[in-house]
């Protein structure tokens, strides 16, 4: 098969889930005991990797029943609640919440406590656990939107509306809907919008789209529960139909590569570098 094979140099795990994997490897190293309060990447492959260096995944109820242990918390930041716990239960936390998702964290916490009255709103994927930190700075209070219709349905228009973006979500979405509330909100409400997207994490998109118009084929190699590997493979898809995602090398049906001449790799933020490298290393032995 004489393919050209390219791996994408601007995939791959981005700052925050780089931190949160070697903090988690330097604790490993010494031999503790170190338990991750859920799956510290959205990637099974690498999480299965750190699973046999020793590292236990547990969730929050489980979180609960621990004490005098040493926790580890991933990128996307935890709400309040969980440090209490955390002090409550003799838990030691290694805090690897981005400082991106930190520095929103406190932004949120400052606004919602300086004027309460306002709706707080965050774009972002219900349920995803960056998400669930944001809001936990409001004891629950702000308002989740995932699209343009929730923004329709939940808000109150003749209040004054204060609007944050998980870091990962996409750019052009989040204009529209500043645009629309700044065109439909009562001339007596105010309307602050700050702009939360992670640029390391919006650049990606152009780029991909770059990456995969330059290519006959495209793997897109990512874990399914990303919400960043869904919205760039979104993307390939829309430059390049002929883009595939897939998680791991078994998951290469060959015939894809019938009638092509070059083959990008590339992913997500929580895509290790090992895996696209695993993937080309396939496709070469075929």
């Amino acid at each position: 098969m004489n393919l050209k094979i390219e791996i994408d140099n601007g995939s791959g795990f981005c700052f925050g889930v780089t931190t949160a994997i070697r903090k988690a490897e330097e604790e490993l190293a010494k031999g503790s005991k170190l338990y991750c309060l859920g799956d510290i990447v959205h990637n099974g492959m690498e999480v299965e990797r750190l699973h046999e260096q020793g590292l236990i995944t547990i969730d929050h109820e489980q979180l609960r029943e621990l004490h005098n242990a040493k926790v580890l918390l991933r990128a996307h930041g935890e709400p309040p609640e969980t440090y209490e716990i955390a002090r409550q239960n003799n838990i030691e936390i290694i805090d690897a919440t981005c400082p991106v998702v930190l520095a929103l964290q406190s932004r949120i916490k400052r606004k919602w406590t300086d004027s309460p009255e306002a709706q707080t709103v965050i774009f972002g994927k219900k349920g995803h656990a960056e998400v669930l930190g944001l809001v936990g700075q409001t004891h629950g209070e702000a308002i989740v939107v995932e699209s343009l219709d929730d923004v329709k349905q939940k808000l109150d228009f003749s209040k004054d509306i204060n609007l944050y973006s998980q870091t990962t979500k996409n750019l052009d979405e989040y204009r529209r809907i500043v645009d629309y509330i700044q065109n439909n909100i009562s001339p007596t409400a105010a309307f602050k919008s700050f702009d939360t997207i992670c640029r390391q994490v919006a650049n990606r998109m152009p780029h991909i789209a770059e990456f995969a118009a330059h290519h006959d084929v495209i793997l897109f190699v990512s874990g399914r529960k990303s919400s960043n590997g869904h919205a760039l493979f979104t993307r390939c898809m829309e430059v390049n139909p002929n883009s595939h995602l897939i998680e791991r090398e078994e998951e290469i049906d060959y015939s894809w590569f019938k009638d092509a001449q070059t083959v990008g790799i590339c992913g997500a933020t929580s895509t290790p570098k090992w895996l696209m490298e695993e993937c080309r290393d396939a496709i070469l032995r075929y």
